[in-house]
């Protein structure tokens, strides 16, 4: 019997362990605490036990399962609310009340729930793993699609059963190359720390709609893709996440509140529960799953709540939907690893994080992507990884921030000044940046304008010499500029209070579609080349300061979606009649 020889923290170490696997799940001590193996020495084990280890003394027994931390995957997990390693905490406050009970399991999926199981292949059909062999109706917005495991190859159906099932029962029998009949249930368990496959991976060419005009314009994600949102406290990461978490056009929302203060994940679990899918006006949880890991929950299970949101991401993915994973932050989930790598006695790389750091980023990271799903069908799914960071002070050159740069293609770099200011989204114009731009370009020409580029491209310069004439104004004041660089700055204004400057509660602005942005940032640089010509016919810049069609401009952005193509027309005849000459 392996027992325990030395507490500390959630390290365990226990002795006797011969035989067990790196990262094998352990029940820890007489109240059966969930652990994981991190390291083996000779017969002693170390394990970070992803519940509170207090009272945990030397001499209690260990328990192993044979099996690494893993997730269930079946119908059920949308609408969900799971703690770090899966653990349902809606049926845990039903059963144990508000505090988690150390050693408490309470089933991820409902085993006695019964699924009406629609299937879509016939007896007699070659399958083989990722195959779509049924559907079941998991929530009004998504349909669960059951797929064949990976691993079964080149498989008959033998039998295939309609009707209401439970997840753990047998829908259907297939008999594999060797003659073997395996039964399928609805149920899959996959390790979270090994991605899930797939036929390949595709360029991402199509990008992720997210209705927040400097996103969609200025710096866009692709489906698949990867962005990091690093900022200091009270820049307006989370707030950016909620915002993504709502409007972006996924099909699929996993949202991993990993090491964030409770009040701040009480305000998600509060508020998605009422939010309304602004696509299918029924409630957004009907395709979200969260996941909340507060920074008053064990440490070491905020690693294993990443690992976690990935691995449904990447399930659902498979189906042959959009997903997009939340990550809240992964500064969290870095610190975590610094502590237990601590406890290891490792020898610790910059600032104090593990030397392995960068590797571990760039494998979460990496398990994004817009693929060719398993199975003989042609499926296409994505799933894009939008990572917040925390840097102490807001200093981008730490190594959490500087590491998920290297492996992230959009930057979306939140600013303290702009955040005093009362610009939100805080997101800096200057040193943001996105590689998707020339990837999208295509996409955005074809289905937006064929101009859409180019009108960004302008408004980029214009901001950019903006900043350049700031430091002559500091020094000599703005009237002592010629009279085409103050229409700049008046211009640049525009762009940045009208168009970026963004309200997440106004029941308006919180979505802008495509059309709309185009439609403002034309409105915007129209006015910018009708106010150049009429200054070259002797307008002065005061005269254009006080036209009342600036503050129809300022009011754009409260007009409906739907509507603005009108309020587009008249605002142009405006600024033609104003500045038409």
């Amino acid at each position: 019997m392996a027992k325990i020889i030395r507490v500390a923290g959630p390290l365990v170490e226990a002795s006797g362990m011969r035989g067990s696997k790196m990262y094998e799940v352990v029940r820890v001590g007489d109240e059966g605490l969930i652990g994981e193996i991190i390291r083996i020495r000779g017969d002693i084990a170390s394990i970070q036990v992803y519940e509170d280890t207090t009272g945990i003394k030397p001499g209690e027994p260990v328990e192993g399962t044979g099996r690494s931390l893993s997730v269930e995957l079946a119908p059920g997990l949308l609408k969900s609310i799971y703690d770090g390693i899966q653990r349902p905490l809606e049926l845990i406050k039903k059963e144990a009340g508000y505090f988690i009970t150390r050693g408490i399991f309470v089933q991820p999926v409902d085993k006695n729930k019964k699924w009406n199981f629609k299937p879509v292949k016939k007896e007699g059909a070659i399958v083989t793993g990722g195959d779509i062999i049924g559907e079941v109706q998991e929530t009004k917005v998504i349909t669960h699609k059951i797929m064949v495991p990976p691993k079964i190859k080149n498989a008959k159906i033998e039998n295939i059963y309609e009707g209401k099932y439970k997840v753990e029962d047998t829908i259907c029998v297939v008999k594999d190359e060797r003659g073997e009949e395996i039964e399928l249930s609805m149920l899959q368990i996959w390790p979270v720390r090994r991605p899930r496959p797939y036929k390949a991976k595709l360029d991402c060419s199509v990008p992720l709609v997210t209705g927040q005009r400097i996103f969609d314009t200025f710096f866009p994600l692709a489906k698949g893709g990867t962005a990091a949102i690093p900022g200091g406290f009270g820049t307006g990461k989370t707030v950016s996440q909620h915002q993504l978490a709502k409007w972006a056009d996924s099909e699929i929302v996993v949202y991993v509140g990993c090491g964030e203060r409770g009040n701040e994940m009480t305000e998600v679990l509060e508020e998605f529960p009422h939010l309304e899918d602004v696509r299918n006006k029924l409630p957004l949880m009907e395709r979200t799953i969260l996941i909340a890991n507060t920074s008053n929950m064990p440490v070491a299970a905020r690693e294993a709540s990443i690992y976690t949101g990935i691995t449904l991401a990447e399930y659902y993915r498979d189906m042959g939907y959009n997903a997009a994973l939340m990550a809240d932050s992964t500064s969290r989930w870095a610190e975590a690893m610094r502590e237990i790598s601590g406890r290891l006695e490792e020898m610790p790389g910059e600032e104090g994080y593990p030397a392995y750091l960068a590797s571990r980023l760039a494998e979460f990271y990496e398990r994004a992507g817009r693929v060719v799903c398993l199975g003989s069908d042609e499926r296409i799914g994505s799933c894009t990884i939008i990572g917040a960071v925390s840097p102490p002070g807001g200093d981008f050159s730490e190594p959490v921030t500087q590491n998920t740069l290297r492996v992230t293609r959009v930057f979306w770099a939140l600013d303290a000044k702009l955040a005093d200011r009362r610009h939100f989204p805080a997101i800096n114009w200057l040193t943001s940046y996105s590689l998707y731009v020339d990837d999208l370009a295509e996409w955005f020409s074809k289905n937006v304008a064929e101009d859409w580029i180019e009108l960004r491209a302008n408004a980029m310069r214009i901001l950019q010499k903006e900043a350049e004439l700031q430091e002559i104004v500091q020094l000599v004041g703005p009237d002592a500029l010629p009279d085409r660089e103050k229409i700049i700055l008046d211009v640049a204004r525009m762009i940045r209070e009208d168009f970026l400057q963004q309200n997440a509660f106004h029941e308006v602005d919180t979505y802008c579609s495509l059309e709309k942005q185009y439609l403002m940032l034309k409105i915007i640089l129209s006015f910018y080349d009708a106010a150049l010509a009429a200054l070259s016919r002797g307008m002065e810049p005061e005269e254009i300061r006080n036209l009342d069609v600036i503050d129809d401009i300022a009011k754009m952005k409260y007009y409906p979606n739907e509507k603005f193509r009108e309020e587009y027309e008249r605002i142009m005849n405006k600024i033609e009649k104003s500045l038409g000459g």
